[in-house]
């Protein structure tokens, strides 16, 4: 018993201890390296579509607001006042020029001719005599001249009621579609600023106003905007479709205007079905020169970040390069990319929000593609868009 109480302490003694303690440590520590050493599954790489882009000429387009008008807007006007009495058409329906619109009460000026025609012959008369009495010198030659003077202001008197009566009915100056008519049945009718009664929209050819900035026609080839310049004219109708007929510029300003700083343009487009109404509201695209070596990639593939435009290229290793590019203007619904990218680069078309930079991804060729995309280069040995390598 006194051996065993003796050796028992020593069971406790530092070295032990310590050499336990070393022990677990070392435990540890290689069960630290182990865990150290098994290194997390490789992610799979991501799907991906990517469009192999290719240097293209394209032509230089802008879009701007206008608005459509008649090529003549003839203003209908009574020439003689009086009492509006008939309408003889339809607002809104064709008319041919001469055609009868309005009639103004016509007794005032039946009753002013007949007065007239007294006086002309009466004048007429006057002059037969004086014409036998000037030949006998019974006469003198200043009454002579009188009668002859009475008579042509009669004459003249005579005409101008003629024609005040032709007048009250008032006619359309030019064919065209009717408007609305300004006074209605049963007013007095002034000549002069109150003479208005109706206007007629002469509708084919049609003309469409619009007006370009200064700033707008510092982009064009050359900086100038010039008849030449403009090889196209199309219409982009209110529902976003593109009228079928195309246009021609026939006028550009000579001046730029100083208060709005713009210079005033006006188009002209066939309009035989009157598929296009005066005070439309619609959009004008000129075709002025052509942009040479530039890419087209769809809207969806920019990304607009703090740092400036980017795009996700999968690079030859098959991993996501952020690029930086510089943009131009819309081509139908693709960006016109102007700087940052080489013939053959493989632009990330979606999936953008899960790519990181450097991260694998799995390219794939685009199921579809738009007419743009899908077009010839201009070069002719340059790849299509869709060639096979876009996929490797």
């Amino acid at each position: 018993m006194f051996r065993h109480d003796k050796t028992f302490p020593q069971a406790n003694s530092p070295r032990r201890c310590c050499s336990f303690s070393l022990a677990v440590v070392a435990v540890l520590l290689f069960t630290g390296c182990d865990r150290k050493e098994e290194a997390p599954p490789a992610a799979a790489p991501l799907p991906v579509t990517v469009l192999a882009v290719q240097q293209r000429n394209i032509p230089y387009t802008l879009e701007i607001m206008a608005q459509t008008e008649g090529a003549k807007e003839a203003e209908v006007r009574a020439r003689v006042g009086g009492i509006l009495e008939k309408q003889f058409y339809r607002e809104g329906e064709w008319v041919k020029a001469g055609q009868p619109l309005f009639q103004v009460d016509r007794e005032p000026y039946l009753i002013a001719l007949v007065e007239a025609k007294a006086r002309a012959g009466q004048a007429a008369h006057d002059l037969e005599r004086m014409k036998k009495l000037v030949g006998v010198n019974g006469v003198s030659r200043k009454e002579y001249d009188d009668a002859v003077s009475a008579n042509d202001m009669a004459q003249a008197a005579l005409r101008q009621a003629q024609l005040n009566l032709s007048w009250t009915v008032v006619a359309a100056p030019v064919s065209g579609i009717s408007g609305r008519a300004d006074k209605s049945v049963g007013n007095l009718i002034s000549v002069g600023a109150d003479s208005l009664l109706t206007t007629v929209y002469q509708n084919d050819p049609i003309w469409v106003r619009f007006s370009l900035a200064e700033s707008e026609i510092a982009k064009l080839p050359g900086g100038k905007l010039t008849p030449s310049t403009v090889t196209g004219v199309e219409l982009i109708l209110p529902d976003g479709s593109t009228y079928a007929q195309k246009g021609k510029l026939n006028f550009l300003a000579s001046a730029i205007d100083t208060t709005l700083g713009t210079r005033q343009l006006r188009a002209e487009f066939p309009n035989r079905e009157n598929e296009l109404l005066p005070g439309q509201f619609v959009r004008v695209r000129l075709f002025a020169g052509e942009r040479q070596g530039v890419y087209l990639v769809p809207q969806t593939a920019v990304l607009q970040t703090v740092q400036g435009d980017m795009l996700m290229i999968a690079d030859a290793e098959n991993k996501v390069a952020p690029r930086p590019v510089q943009l131009g203007d819309w081509f139908g619904k693709d960006w016109i990319i102007l700087s940052g990218l080489q013939p053959g680069d493989r632009v990330i078309l979606d999936n953008l929000l899960k790519l990181r930079p450097g991260a694998p991804v799995a390219p794939q060729a685009p199921q579809t593609q738009t007419p743009q995309q899908a077009a010839p280069q201009s070069t002719p040995d340059a790849p299509a868009p869709d060639a096979p390598a876009a996929a490797q």
